[in-house]
């Protein structure tokens, strides 16, 4: 083995930098764009039950944008994958979602408050097929 991070041996790792990368030039609301220590990005990739349809893919856009109401949100990013040719890149889902909070205390006030849990509720649970996650803690 040669050592490095490849997609075979660290798939999630890259899909996460990927959609990090692609994402934080997209659609976006924002309170403050600095990245610093210790913040937390929430992403989010989503797998609608039907792909391709756009009025479940606007209702998810839609949603996410919503989230930004709740205290320790500083930005929300959401939109869809960049197609791609590389084997390394796994541009499969549908939506993706940054969610970046103020600190890991903020996280789970975030995950509990029901503008949140009424939108996994209302929105997400019913409109995806499969929902992938990574928590990662600026550095």
């Amino acid at each position: 083995m040669n050592g490095f991070l490849t997609y075979k041996t660290h798939p999630f790792l890259w899909i996460g930098l990927g959609l990090f990368a692609l994402l934080s030039s997209g659609c976006s609301s924002s309170r403050d764009t600095a990245s610093k220590p210790g913040r937390v990005q929430h992403i989010v990739l989503c797998w609608l039950k039907e792909p391709g349809n756009e009025e479940s893919h606007t209702s998810l856009i839609e949603a996410t944008f919503n989230l930004r109401s709740i205290p320790g949100v500083l930005r929300v990013h959401a939109g869809t994958p960049l197609a791609s040719d590389r084997p390394i890149v796994d541009d499969s889902f549908d939506v993706g979602i940054i969610i970046v909070l103020e600190n890991r205390e903020a996280l789970q006030p975030y995950l509990d408050h029901p503008t949140h849990t009424e939108a996994v509720r209302e929105i997400l649970a019913p409109l995806t097929e499969r929902i992938l996650i990574y928590d990662v803690l600026e550095e």
